[in-house]
């Protein structure tokens, strides 16, 4: 159904959801459960995407759980939405919890291999790229760019694969 909104109404519409939820957030602190995905490549560049509204960071893809919803399938779900991919071999390596907006989000980290071609929806997500760690973007989220190095690394560890080098 928003399909039909044309897209640059759609992203406008995102931007002022945001920011009413983000009041929402302040008044009522609810506790926000949500998931991130830790797509790796080939080569263990990790999937970064930039959403159309909030800060304009990069940052991993994710977004929030319905109630009693799998965090891994959620994380499955919004791949899919957001950049078009799917995951294989995903697997939970942790639950990080950390203000945001006056609140607590509980995010699920889900790791995996990247599986398909990227493409931006070009409404919630304006950008999606692979980015080896050595080289993150200036304007990547704190919060990602300080968990980045063990979460990838532990993800190494439990991923059956052997990263190629480019």
């Amino acid at each position: 159904m928003f399909r039909l909104i044309p897209a640059p109404l759609h992203r406008g519409g995102l931007i002022a959801a945001h920011r009413m939820r983000r009041v929402w957030w302040r008044l009522r602190k609810p506790l926000l459960t949500g998931c991130r995905v830790l797509a790796l490549d080939g080569a263990g560049r990790v999937l970064l995407v930039r959403h159309s509204y909030g800060s304009g960071r990069w940052m991993l893809p994710g977004g929030g759980l319905a109630r009693g919803e799998d965090p891994v399938a959620a994380a499955l779900r919004e791949l899919g939405e957001e950049v078009g991919c799917g995951l294989l071999q995903p697997l939970h390596i942790a639950t990080i919890e950390e203000p945001l907006s006056g609140t607590t989000n509980r995010v699920h980290l889900i790791c995996g291999m990247a599986d398909g071609l990227l493409r931006a929806d070009g409404r919630e997500i304006v950008e999606v790229r692979f980015f080896a760690l050595e080289s993150l973007p200036v304007d990547v989220s704190p919060t990602v760019a300080l968990g980045l190095p063990g979460w990838v690394k532990k993800a190494e560890a439990v991923l059956s694969f052997e990263p190629v080098e480019e």
